[in-house]
């Protein structure tokens, strides 16, 4: 027997058709999702507007040498159902240049620098030079060592503060035998000094853990240039971390810090008599210095001016690496400079690298 479809069965074949056609474009526009072949191709051609970028995870967000990163994730109803994910990697370097007499070089264009990462040249592609609002973490010494230097440390600190922007934030890390934030976020100079009057040096010092704390902290800070000045003559006889611990943060950290060494022309321990070799280390490594206040304070007006300049009238310079890898490696930055004819021999300070990204 042969079976054969006439009119009335094609009609109703169509009009069903017309009814599901009708129902996947209500679902369409009520944002459903329609079940069908054409979700394979997650981009197809529509044009879907990007949303805001997600927040960094706690992993990421313990990588910040690697700065100003750019992330464009377009998803759909669920991460599932990623559309589309681009990544693009910035690596500012932050770079101060001296002369022979140890004063600041401003004035430089981008054509005076030269960047390679991992040995690798780079082109310039950010270049900055202008004064910007800046995070700033104080780390002060309040351990029994800083008896006869407390009122210079005090006076550092408030030469240092005077010279600050408006817009600055500070917090200061206090530490003896452990270290707490004893000033938290805040752009009120005179908020600062008013909480010092009371404090009094006493026990141990932990030197090494504050400037952990420190590094930390500025996790918080509001902008993007952010930095850590140390208040000490490098004692430590206290901290549970160690050198090689902190250096390990430091270089993830990608955080500039200056020291401001208070030092006496004897040294009774031996936790002070290598303060000043610590202090040395922590810094010059993240592209910062030590400057050194001995028993007379007439130099620290200067010392701080010439901190807070270095601090705001840096060079920052940003490239796009050329070699993505993303392993964790530590990358080895060299920043070289080709200075306009006339001038002297000009020493260039940086960062000495920073840690890939491991995904």
């Amino acid at each position: 027997m042969r079976f054969s479809m006439g009119s009335t069965g094609r009609v109703g074949c169509i009009r069903l058709a017309r009814v599901a056609l009708a129902l996947a474009l209500a679902a369409l526009a009520l944002g459903s999702p329609v079940p069908s072949r054409a979700q394979e191709n997650p981009l197809g051609n529509v044009q879907t507007p990007a949303p805001a970028p997600p927040k960094a995870s706690d992993s990421e967000s313990q990588k910040p040498a690697i700065e100003g990163g750019t992330r464009v994730v377009v998803e759909g109803a669920s991460h599932r159902d990623a559309r589309l994910r681009v990544d693009v990697n910035l690596v500012q370097v932050p770079t101060s240049v001296t002369d022979p007499m140890n004063r600041l070089v401003t004035g430089l264009e981008k054509e005076n620098f030269s960047v390679t990462d991992d040995n690798v040249p780079q082109t310039i592609r950010y270049f900055s030079s202008q004064d910007a609002p800046i995070t700033i973490g104080v780390v002060l010494d309040l351990s029994g060592s800083m008896t006869s230097k407390f009122t210079r440390a005090r006076k550092a600190l408030t030469e240092f503060l005077r010279t600050s922007n408006p817009q600055d934030e500070f917090f200061v890390v206090g530490f003896n035998d452990r270290p707490s934030v004893i000033v938290d976020y805040t752009s009120d100079v005179d908020d600062v000094e008013a909480r010092m009057v009371m404090l009094k040096p006493e026990n141990r010092t932990a030197l090494i853990d504050a400037v952990y704390l420190g590094v930390d902290h500025l996790r918080q800070a509001k902008y993007d240039r952010k930095a850590l000045l140390i208040i000490s003559d490098g004692g430590d006889n206290r901290s549970r971390y160690t050198q090689n611990e902190l250096e390990r943060v430091v270089r993830e950290s990608g955080v500039q810090i200056y020291s401001i060494g208070i030092f006496d022309n004897y040294a009774p321990s031996s936790e002070e008599q290598l303060g000043p070799e610590l202090l040395k280390q922590i810094c010059e490594s993240t592209g910062g210095r030590l400057f050194i206040v001995g028993s007379d304070t007439a130099d620290l007006a200067d010392i701080a001016s010439r901190i807070s300049a270095e601090l705001r009238d840096e060079y920052v310079l940003g490239y796009s690496p050329i070699e993505t890898k993303r392993d964790g490696s530590w990358r080895k930055l060299k920043v070289k400079l080709a200075p306009p004819p006339g001038l002297p021999p000009l020493t260039v300070h940086f960062r000495e690298g920073y840690y890939a990204p491991s995904q």
